[in-house]
């Protein structure tokens, strides 16, 4: 089983970067598919990124799409999502997620694994 724990959280500007990492503990990650997952206040979770077991398959929702970039390094064990110009609207607690199917885990499906999150608040 494979446990899982996100940081690099915080409080940044409107417009600033920030980079959130996902460890990954127990067995390899590397036949797993990787995704990225976010929850604003009052809100229900939502998808935001995805990343297959090799790095070779992206996806991400319209939202984030050409702001924010998944990565992972297997060897590392750990997954990446570099966000760039970041929005108020972007303020939530993010979750790492891991599945067994890259053609699934967007629609949050097959999830066998969650991290517990991490705040990242962006104030305009």
């Amino acid at each position: 089983q494979v446990q899982l724990e996100e940081s690099g959280g915080g409080v940044v500007q409107a417009g600033d970067s920030l980079r959130l990492s996902c460890a990954a503990s127990g067995r390899t990650l590397r036949f797993v598919a990787m995704g990225w997952f976010r929850q604003a206040p009052g809100e229900d979770r939502e998808f935001v990124a995805a990343i297959s077991w090799g790095g070779s398959s992206t996806s991400y929702s319209d939202s984030v799409k050409g702001r924010f970039t998944v990565s992972r390094d297997n060897a590392k064990r750990t997954v990446y999502l570099q966000m760039a110009s970041l929005k108020a609207g972007d303020t939530a607690v993010y979750y790492c997620a891991a599945g067994d199917d890259y053609g699934t885990i967007a629609a949050g499906e097959g999830i066998n694994v969650w991290g517990k999150g991490t705040l990242v608040t962006v104030s305009s």
